[in-house]
């Protein structure tokens, strides 16, 4: 991955929580975060 590809890939994914903020509040952040947690240890547990 490029660091062209890298920062426009951060940006798209920091606008987004932005938008999600914006729309909805800050529930949805924090479920999403405590999903992106479980998925996470989840792929650990297969490495």
């Amino acid at each position: 991955m490029t660091n062209q590809i890298a920062i426009w890939l951060g940006v798209l994914i920091l606008g987004g929580v932005m938008l999600d903020y914006a729309l909805v509040g800050t529930e949805h952040l924090l479920f999403l975060g405590k999903k992106f947690y479980d998925l996470l240890d989840w792929v650990a547990f297969w490495r």
